[in-house]
């Protein structure tokens, strides 16, 4: 990464027609590539903070989706890409922490390929049940599951996916090992959830508020520090008794390896103030997300995260073998 001092950046201000390289940014559209679909969570929250940073950086930012692989096709594509602020990515939890467990020829590191922006929105995630499952709360379900792993399964959109893989944590967490049901997406998993084909779930809370609200499916606990105010009587997995199960499907910008510090440090602000603006902030929370401290929000919090998840997931990923799954 080019390292830009102040007594450099204070010299050139003092020499004339002399400024760094990239006082003048941007001048021109930057292009946010979003490793998934467009109409996702992932992009839904690109668009949102994407929309705010375009005026905060004074030209438009462009939304590219391109989808495949579990989102690390975009990635791989994004981190190759010149250093110089107009192309970078929106990473998640499974491209920038799973992805190394779950693809051997994985063509990038998580941790050394990309410069860090910031941390830009968190979907907690939910254990969710069928409507009639016999279990009405954390202990009850856990108990019932330990009981009848032979004859309870689980359903995922999957290997890869966020559903998936978080299940994977619940399940090591919890001790167990139920057949794993995959579909070929979250819509069909959630349908057949809905109607009791399968029993349950772990999701990202904003896939499947409607269903929760409506009372379509149950929700038994959601795995984030806090109680969600969209559904507030759900406890969360700590309060509820499975503390080692909290994880958000997180998304952050990165941009690729080297990009000039300046560059960094104007997409960090543009971010940072997208997260402050009310109006922003209320579509985030409205939609069931979280909106991160501003600790949280740095460039060396980033990095320490993707770090961080990168060694948690190898570890949980690695011991699973990928058990008992049938596909549907």
């Amino acid at each position: 990464m080019h390292v830009i001092t102040p007594m450099v950046t204070a010299l050139c201000a003092l020499l004339p027609g002399v400024a760094p390289a990239w006082a003048e940014y941007p001048e021109k559209p930057i292009t946010l590539i979003v490793p998934f679909a467009a109409g996702g969570s992932t992009d839904t929250v690109a668009r949102v903070i994407g929309e705010h940073m375009a005026k905060t950086l004074g030209k438009p930012v462009i939304i590219e989706n391109v989808p495949g692989a579990g989102g690390t096709t975009a990635i791989h594509r994004a981190k190759d890409a010149a250093a110089d602020g107009y192309t970078i990515m929106m990473g998640h939890m499974g491209t920038h922490g799973a992805a190394p467990a779950q693809y051997s020829g994985l063509k990038y590191d998580p941790a050394k390929d990309f410069t860090p922006v910031g941390l830009m929105a968190e979907l907690p995630i939910v254990i969710v049940t069928k409507k009639d499952f016999p279990a009405n709360s954390l202990q009850e379900f856990v108990d019932h599951v330990r009981k009848n792993q032979d004859r309870v399964n689980e359903a995922h959109a999957g290997v890869g996916s966020l559903m998936h893989t978080t299940c994977t944590l619940l399940q090591s967490v919890m001790g167990t090992k139920t057949t794993r049901v995959a579909y070929r997406g979250g819509g069909p998993a959630i349908n057949d959830l809905v109607g009791g084909q399968v029993d349950f779930s772990c999701i990202a809370l904003v896939v499947v508020l409607p269903q929760i609200q409506a009372g379509m499916i149950k929700a038994i606990a959601i795995a984030s520090p806090e109680r969600a105010d969209l559904i507030k009587d759900v406890p969360t997995t700590r309060e509820a008794g499975l503390a080692d199960f909290q994880v958000s499907a997180w998304n952050a910008i990165f941009a690729p390896r080297n990009l000039p510090r300046g560059i960094q440090a104007k997409l960090n602000d543009a971010v940072v103030k997208a997260l402050d603006d009310e109006a922003t902030r209320k579509r985030l929370l409205d939609m069931g997300g979280e909106i991160p401290a501003k600790p949280r929000r740095t460039p060396q919090a980033l990095q320490s995260l993707v770090e961080s998840e990168v060694a948690r997931w190898s570890s949980v990923l690695k011991a699973d073998p990928g058990r008992q799954s049938v596909g549907r």
